[in-house]
């Protein structure tokens, strides 16, 4: 099982994810809604600005401070180890 930094050491399962979004349209807002009022938002942001939204399998949405291009890049092996 492989685990992936969404950001300020925190972990998700790489197997588990279906996509990685950009949090600023309409519809990836009101999916977060949507998710936050039945319980299922995993928020990784550690009071930081929202900039990517990891979608999974099972239903959860992970709230992330980090881009989803370097998302992207640690899911797909190549090392990008920067927060921001």
């Amino acid at each position: 099982m492989k685990f992936i930094n969404v950001g300020y050491g925190n972990m998700a399962a790489a197997h588990k994810l279906v996509a990685v979004v950009s949090p600023d349209a309409a519809p990836v807002r009101r999916m977060v809604q949507d998710a936050r009022d039945s319980g299922r938002v995993i928020d990784a942001t550690c009071g930081h600005k929202t900039r990517a939204v990891l979608v999974t399998d099972t239903g959860s949405v992970i709230l992330s401070p980090l881009m989803p291009e370097t998302i992207a890049a640690r899911i797909d092996g190549k090392t990008e180890e920067k927060e921001t």
